[in-house]
């Protein structure tokens, strides 16, 4: 006889059990389910709205920077110290955008990825650093707009630290694996 759920499928079935546990949950407590779903749904616009701003500023910050060629000018302005330390260069702009944009890291990360290779140092080291770092300035923007905190006083400092030393550490590490 054949299996009714298979494993493979189970995430199909995850959704509508959860969205029937609530249901189930809601009638036995005697909430008004559907006047709660409004209503969350209306705070979801109301922070989507409020956020608006600051998404729309980061994205156009991030288009000037990389179709200007901003980011290839300060590649080619720190590549002595690069070839100083045998830090490849092709994942400098990886480290620069991932802070900034995780769709735009993520492009970086496929290119690099197709170029060099998965398998070679440049392609473990850009997954590493991509896996390692988080999208800081998105997800300030988001946190810090959704309850309308105006002065993040050490965050971005800190963040932004904490992924500096993640791409460094990231190369360190690698290259003790590989030796």
């Amino acid at each position: 006889m054949k299996n009714i759920i298979n494993i493979s499928n189970i995430g199909y079935y995850i959704l509508p059990i959860i969205i029937f546990i609530i249901i189930v949950s809601g009638i036995i407590n005697k909430i008004k389910i559907f006047d709660v779903f409004l209503s969350g749904a209306l705070e979801g616009i109301k922070s989507t709205v409020s956020i608006a701003p600051s998404l729309i500023g980061l994205i156009l910050a991030i288009n000037m920077l990389t179709s200007s060629g901003t980011l290839d000018i300060f590649i080619n302005f720190i590549s002595p110290i690069l070839k100083f330390t045998d830090f490849p260069p092709e994942v400098v702009s990886l480290g620069l955008i991932r802070p900034i944009s995780g769709s735009g890291s993520i492009a970086i990360l496929d290119n690099i990825l197709k170029n060099y290779n998965p398998d070679s140092f440049i392609g473990k080291l850009a997954s590493i650093m991509s896996g390692s770092t988080e999208t800081t300035f998105y997800t300030l923007t988001v946190y810090f707009g959704a309850v309308n905190i105006k002065n993040s006083r050490h965050a971005l400092t800190s963040a932004l630290t904490a992924d500096f030393i993640a791409m460094i550490m990231s190369y360190v590490i690698l290259k003790l694996l590989l030796n």
